[in-house]
């Protein structure tokens, strides 16, 4: 960053009035508007607030499309399903009786992803369900059951009744936090896998449900995967984008204070707009 950039960053700073401060705990963002009154983020029964790291991944243009984590395998999945041209969609054939998987073409073992999964609500149906998988999950049986939770090496949300599936057993309800009602999941849906950690979670309408599963194997190489039954049904998956285990930058973290500080408040002045716009700041 040359001089005039730091004035630049510097003045937009003051100007919104963003602390950054350090704790035993970690990293702590602090808002303040100029008048010295603290913003409290908006919550809801079901969301919770994100990790940092997921925090400012989620605040970061998407990867260009044709990203190869945004396809669907063309090898790893149900003969009842097919894979479309561009690979970022599958269609499941009009057959009855059966459960059908899939899985991405292209798995992690490190870091924090996030995927973007278009799923109609009227084509899903019962066992509806959307997770992670390593190689060996069960891509096709019988009758109608959740495939993707359906063993040990599978762990799948099933997105009617929010029910969580893994080896072969319902799990808790989730979104969790004590919420009783059923949470109607929206066609879109972003898909959290902290491979560093051995977490997945979900994001809707812009809002973190939270963790879903814990102690993930960590190493092993893991795949966004989908299971389900309804005849027609087209399911779309895109890379959004990744991060490793390093900390955030304090740009990254200060746009990301100021962007939450200021949505919606209107205009802004041109060295702000250069803060939060400008990459190469």
């Amino acid at each position: 960053m040359n001089g005039r950039s730091a004035v630049t960053a510097a003045r937009a700073l003051t100007e919104v009035g963003v602390i950054l401060r350090c704790d035993w705990m970690g990293l702590t963002l602090s808002y303040w508007l100029t008048d010295g009154r603290p913003k409290p983020p908006h919550r809801s029964s079901f969301s919770v607030a994100p990790p940092i790291r997921l925090a400012v991944l989620l605040d970061t243009p998407p990867v260009a499309p044709g990203n190869p984590r945004s396809q669907w395998s063309r090898t790893h999945l149900s003969p009842s399903l097919q894979v479309c041209v561009s690979g970022g969609r599958v269609c499941r054939a009009r057959v009855e009786q059966c459960s059908d998987a899939a899985r991405a073409a292209v798995g992690v073992e490190a870091g924090l992803h996030v995927w973007e999964v278009l799923w109609e609500e009227q084509q899903r149906g019962s066992h509806a369900l959307l997770g992670v998988s390593t190689h060996q999950c069960p891509l096709q049986a019988s009758g109608y059951t959740a495939l993707v939770g359906g063993d040990s090496c599978s762990w799948g949300w099933e997105l009617s009744t929010n029910q969580l599936w893994h080896d072969g057993k319902r799990r808790s309800q989730y979104p969790g936090g004590g919420a009783t009602e059923i949470l109607s999941v929206p066609d879109r849906v972003l898909l959290v896998l902290d491979a560093d950690a051995g977490t997945l979670g979900y994001v809707v309408d812009g809002r973190y449900l939270g963790v879903a599963f814990r102690d993930l194997p960590k190493g092993a190489e893991l795949f966004p995967a989908v299971s389900c039954v309804w005849g027609g049904a087209e399911i779309c998956i895109r890379y959004l984008g990744g991060t490793t285990r390093d900390a955030p930058s304090l740009q990254a973290l200060s746009r990301l204070s100021a962007r939450r500080v200021l949505g919606g408040l209107g205009p802004l002045s041109r060295p702000l707009q250069r803060l939060l716009l400008d990459t190469q700041l």
